[in-house]
Protein backbone atom coordinates (compact mmCIF):
# COMPACT_ATOMS: atom_id res chain seq x y z
CA UNK A 1 0.00 0.00 0.00
CA UNK A 2 1.02 3.77 -1.03
CA UNK A 3 1.10 5.94 1.70
CA UNK A 4 -0.19 9.78 1.27
CA UNK A 5 -1.63 12.27 2.23
CA UNK A 6 -4.82 10.62 3.25
CA UNK A 7 -3.33 7.24 4.05
CA UNK A 8 -0.33 7.07 6.88
CA UNK A 9 0.65 4.02 8.52
CA UNK A 10 -0.74 3.05 11.62
CA UNK A 11 -0.02 4.90 14.84
CA UNK A 12 -1.66 2.68 17.20
CA UNK A 13 -0.60 -0.79 18.79
CA UNK A 14 -4.07 -2.66 18.40
CA UNK A 15 -3.10 -6.03 19.36
CA UNK A 16 -4.58 -5.56 22.85
CA UNK A 17 -7.45 -6.08 21.14
CA UNK A 18 -7.05 -9.80 20.65
CA UNK A 19 -7.08 -10.20 24.40
CA UNK A 20 -11.19 -9.74 23.91
CA UNK A 21 -11.46 -12.88 22.13
CA UNK A 22 -13.57 -11.57 19.97
CA UNK A 23 -15.73 -13.82 17.55
CA UNK A 24 -14.60 -11.80 14.61
CA UNK A 25 -11.91 -9.75 14.23
CA UNK A 26 -12.39 -5.71 14.38
CA UNK A 27 -12.16 -3.79 11.22
CA UNK A 28 -10.61 -0.75 10.13
CA UNK A 29 -11.73 1.15 7.21
CA UNK A 30 -11.22 4.93 5.68
CA UNK A 31 -13.30 7.06 3.33
CA UNK A 32 -11.07 8.45 0.57
CA UNK A 33 -11.06 11.37 -2.53
CA UNK A 34 -8.30 9.49 -4.24
CA UNK A 35 -8.22 5.86 -5.30
CA UNK A 36 -5.54 3.65 -3.03
CA UNK A 37 -2.61 2.15 -4.08
CA UNK A 38 -1.38 -0.88 -3.85
CA UNK A 39 -4.69 -2.36 -2.75
CA UNK A 40 -7.05 -4.67 -4.77
CA UNK A 41 -10.24 -3.21 -5.62
CA UNK A 42 -13.74 -5.25 -4.42
CA UNK A 43 -14.92 -7.95 -6.37
CA UNK A 44 -18.43 -7.05 -7.24
CA UNK A 45 -21.72 -5.43 -5.33
CA UNK A 46 -21.35 -5.80 -1.82
CA UNK A 47 -23.61 -3.86 0.48
CA UNK A 48 -21.78 -1.19 2.96
CA UNK A 49 -22.65 -3.51 5.94
CA UNK A 50 -21.20 -6.45 4.77
CA UNK A 51 -18.21 -5.11 3.55
CA UNK A 52 -16.33 -5.61 7.27
CA UNK A 53 -17.22 -9.45 7.11
CA UNK A 54 -15.80 -9.33 2.98
CA UNK A 55 -12.20 -7.85 4.12
CA UNK A 56 -12.27 -10.12 7.30
CA UNK A 57 -12.44 -12.85 4.71
CA UNK A 58 -10.16 -11.38 1.55
CA UNK A 59 -8.19 -8.99 3.35
CA UNK A 60 -8.09 -5.81 2.44
CA UNK A 61 -9.69 -3.95 -0.52
CA UNK A 62 -11.00 -1.00 -1.54
CA UNK A 63 -14.67 0.49 -2.89
CA UNK A 64 -15.94 2.99 -5.09
CA UNK A 65 -19.75 3.32 -6.25
CA UNK A 66 -19.18 0.52 -9.05
CA UNK A 67 -19.22 -1.47 -6.14
CA UNK A 68 -22.46 -0.18 -3.95
CA UNK A 69 -25.83 -1.73 -4.11
CA UNK A 70 -27.74 -0.13 -1.51
CA UNK A 71 -27.97 3.32 0.42
CA UNK A 72 -25.00 4.03 0.33
CA UNK A 73 -24.28 7.24 -2.10
CA UNK A 74 -26.91 8.83 -0.13
CA UNK A 75 -24.55 9.47 2.99
CA UNK A 76 -21.46 9.24 1.03
CA UNK A 77 -21.89 12.19 -0.83
CA UNK A 78 -22.26 10.39 -4.14
CA UNK A 79 -26.25 10.72 -5.07
CA UNK A 80 -28.23 13.57 -6.57
CA UNK A 81 -30.78 15.04 -4.60
CA UNK A 82 -33.62 12.01 -5.35
CA UNK A 83 -37.29 13.14 -5.10
CA UNK A 84 -38.18 9.52 -4.58
CA UNK A 85 -35.66 8.57 -1.85
CA UNK A 86 -35.92 11.62 -0.18
CA UNK A 87 -40.15 11.79 0.07
CA UNK A 88 -40.03 8.40 2.02
CA UNK A 89 -41.79 5.94 -0.66
CA UNK A 90 -39.43 2.80 -0.04
CA UNK A 91 -40.20 2.30 3.40
CA UNK A 92 -44.08 2.39 3.03
CA UNK A 93 -46.72 -0.42 2.07
CA UNK A 94 -46.07 0.16 -0.88
CA UNK A 95 -42.21 -0.93 -0.66
CA UNK A 96 -40.37 -2.45 2.40
CA UNK A 97 -43.33 -2.03 4.31
CA UNK A 98 -41.75 -0.62 7.56
CA UNK A 99 -43.20 2.41 7.92
CA UNK A 100 -47.18 3.13 8.08
CA UNK A 101 -46.57 6.80 5.30
CA UNK A 102 -44.15 8.23 3.57
CA UNK A 103 -44.02 11.27 6.49
CA UNK A 104 -42.45 8.95 9.03
CA UNK A 105 -39.87 7.83 6.39
CA UNK A 106 -38.82 10.54 5.27
CA UNK A 107 -37.59 12.25 8.56
CA UNK A 108 -34.82 9.55 8.20
CA UNK A 109 -33.34 11.86 5.42
CA UNK A 110 -33.21 14.57 7.64
CA UNK A 111 -31.29 13.65 10.37
CA UNK A 112 -28.96 11.14 8.40
CA UNK A 113 -25.08 11.76 8.44
CA UNK A 114 -23.89 12.28 5.54
CA UNK A 115 -20.51 13.97 3.86
CA UNK A 116 -20.11 16.21 1.66
CA UNK A 117 -21.07 16.02 -1.63
CA UNK A 118 -17.80 14.87 -3.77
CA UNK A 119 -15.57 14.34 -0.86
CA UNK A 120 -15.63 10.52 -0.62
CA UNK A 121 -15.37 8.65 -3.96
CA UNK A 122 -13.57 6.06 -2.31
CA UNK A 123 -14.04 3.47 0.82
CA UNK A 124 -10.82 1.12 2.37
CA UNK A 125 -11.46 -1.96 4.64
CA UNK A 126 -8.88 -3.95 6.22
CA UNK A 127 -9.02 -6.30 8.81
CA UNK A 128 -7.00 -5.97 12.41
CA UNK A 129 -4.25 -8.65 11.05
CA UNK A 130 -4.01 -6.70 8.27
CA UNK A 131 -4.31 -3.36 9.00
CA UNK A 132 -1.49 -1.11 8.19
CA UNK A 133 -2.91 2.14 7.54
CA UNK A 134 -4.28 4.77 10.29
CA UNK A 135 -8.38 4.38 10.00
CA UNK A 136 -10.54 6.76 10.37
CA UNK A 137 -13.38 4.51 11.67
CA UNK A 138 -12.22 1.42 13.55
CA UNK A 139 -15.33 -1.11 14.35
CA UNK A 140 -15.61 -3.79 16.75
CA UNK A 141 -18.43 -6.31 17.25
CA UNK A 142 -18.96 -8.33 20.22
CA UNK A 143 -21.22 -9.66 22.97
CA UNK A 144 -22.33 -6.74 25.80
CA UNK A 145 -19.73 -8.09 27.99
CA UNK A 146 -16.86 -7.94 25.48
CA UNK A 147 -18.16 -4.65 24.85
CA UNK A 148 -18.59 -3.26 28.25
CA UNK A 149 -14.85 -3.27 28.25
CA UNK A 150 -14.27 -1.17 25.46
CA UNK A 151 -16.87 1.32 26.41
CA UNK A 152 -15.60 1.41 29.92
CA UNK A 153 -12.03 2.60 28.21
CA UNK A 154 -13.51 5.04 26.01
CA UNK A 155 -14.91 6.60 29.72
CA UNK A 156 -12.34 5.40 32.19
CA UNK A 157 -10.38 8.85 32.05
CA UNK A 158 -12.72 11.15 30.43
CA UNK A 159 -16.62 10.75 32.20
CA UNK A 160 -17.86 10.92 28.12
CA UNK A 161 -21.26 9.62 28.41
CA UNK A 162 -22.44 6.72 26.74
CA UNK A 163 -24.37 7.74 23.83
CA UNK A 164 -26.16 5.14 21.25
CA UNK A 165 -27.73 6.96 17.79
CA UNK A 166 -28.91 5.05 14.69
CA UNK A 167 -32.34 5.16 12.46
CA UNK A 168 -34.51 2.35 11.57
CA UNK A 169 -32.74 2.28 8.34
CA UNK A 170 -29.49 2.82 7.06
CA UNK A 171 -27.94 2.05 9.78
CA UNK A 172 -24.52 1.99 8.07
CA UNK A 173 -24.25 5.16 7.75
CA UNK A 174 -23.82 5.63 11.85
CA UNK A 175 -21.94 2.98 12.18
CA UNK A 176 -19.13 4.61 9.68
CA UNK A 177 -20.05 8.19 8.61
CA UNK A 178 -21.20 9.49 11.50
CA UNK A 179 -18.52 8.68 14.23
CA UNK A 180 -15.98 10.25 11.27
CA UNK A 181 -17.85 13.32 10.85
CA UNK A 182 -18.57 13.77 14.42
CA UNK A 183 -15.56 12.76 15.93
CA UNK A 184 -18.03 11.04 18.40
CA UNK A 185 -18.41 7.10 19.25
CA UNK A 186 -21.35 5.12 18.36
CA UNK A 187 -22.33 1.93 19.48
CA UNK A 188 -25.73 -0.35 17.75
CA UNK A 189 -27.23 -3.01 19.25
CA UNK A 190 -27.58 -5.48 16.20
CA UNK A 191 -31.00 -6.51 15.53
CA UNK A 192 -32.25 -3.42 15.63
CA UNK A 193 -31.63 -1.82 11.84
CA UNK A 194 -33.96 -3.24 9.00
CA UNK A 195 -31.17 -4.15 6.54
CA UNK A 196 -28.89 -5.27 9.21
CA UNK A 197 -31.47 -7.96 9.73
CA UNK A 198 -32.51 -8.67 6.14
CA UNK A 199 -28.66 -8.95 5.11
CA UNK A 200 -28.10 -11.24 8.49
CA UNK A 201 -25.22 -8.75 9.36
CA UNK A 202 -24.41 -10.33 12.88
CA UNK A 203 -25.94 -12.02 15.45
CA UNK A 204 -28.80 -10.23 16.74
CA UNK A 205 -27.99 -8.71 20.68
CA UNK A 206 -24.31 -8.48 19.08
CA UNK A 207 -23.08 -4.92 19.97
CA UNK A 208 -21.01 -2.90 16.89
CA UNK A 209 -18.80 0.01 18.33
CA UNK A 210 -17.43 2.16 15.91
CA UNK A 211 -14.60 4.36 17.22
CA UNK A 212 -13.27 7.62 15.33
CA UNK A 213 -9.86 8.32 14.79
CA UNK A 214 -10.01 10.68 17.40
CA UNK A 215 -10.67 8.30 20.48
CA UNK A 216 -8.27 5.06 19.14
CA UNK A 217 -5.47 5.78 20.75
CA UNK A 218 -7.02 6.72 24.04
CA UNK A 219 -9.41 4.00 24.21
CA UNK A 220 -6.01 1.55 23.79
CA UNK A 221 -4.04 3.29 26.66
CA UNK A 222 -7.01 3.21 29.22
CA UNK A 223 -6.96 -0.53 28.02
CA UNK A 224 -3.95 -0.87 29.28
CA UNK A 225 -4.38 1.11 32.24
CA UNK A 226 -7.61 0.02 33.64
CA UNK A 227 -8.72 -3.23 35.40
CA UNK A 228 -10.79 -5.78 32.88
CA UNK A 229 -12.72 -7.72 35.51
CA UNK A 230 -13.77 -5.79 38.27
CA UNK A 231 -14.28 -7.61 41.30
CA UNK A 232 -17.49 -6.25 41.80
CA UNK A 233 -18.73 -8.13 38.63
CA UNK A 234 -18.15 -11.89 40.63
CA UNK A 235 -20.04 -10.74 43.48
CA UNK A 236 -23.52 -12.11 44.54
CA UNK A 237 -26.36 -10.06 44.71
CA UNK A 238 -25.52 -9.68 48.57
CA UNK A 239 -21.99 -9.66 48.22
CA UNK A 240 -22.02 -6.78 45.92
CA UNK A 241 -24.54 -5.03 48.63
CA UNK A 242 -21.94 -5.60 51.55
CA UNK A 243 -19.59 -4.50 48.90
CA UNK A 244 -21.19 -0.91 48.22
CA UNK A 245 -22.15 -0.31 51.91
CA UNK A 246 -18.31 -0.98 52.65
CA UNK A 247 -16.89 1.16 49.76
CA UNK A 248 -19.68 3.99 50.59
CA UNK A 249 -19.06 4.95 54.05
CA UNK A 250 -16.98 7.53 55.28
CA UNK A 251 -14.43 5.82 57.41
CA UNK A 252 -13.21 3.67 54.02
CA UNK A 253 -12.57 6.58 51.95
CA UNK A 254 -10.72 8.27 54.84
CA UNK A 255 -8.71 5.03 54.82
CA UNK A 256 -7.32 4.72 51.20
CA UNK A 257 -7.24 8.69 51.39
CA UNK A 258 -4.53 7.87 53.87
Amino acid sequence: MKYSGEISPLKTDLSILNKLGLEQQPIGMKFLFNQPEGVPKLNGGVPMCLMPEETRKNGPFYADKDNFVCAEPLFLGLANDDPFSNVGLIGTKCGLDIFEEARANRRIYDVLPRLKNGTCNYLLFAPLDQLKFDPDVLTIVGTAKQIEIIMRAYTYSTEFMYESKTTPVIGCSWTFAYPYISGKLNYITQGICFGHNARSVSKPGNITVSIPFNLISLIIENLHQMTWELAAYGDTREEYTERFKRVTSSSHIADNRD
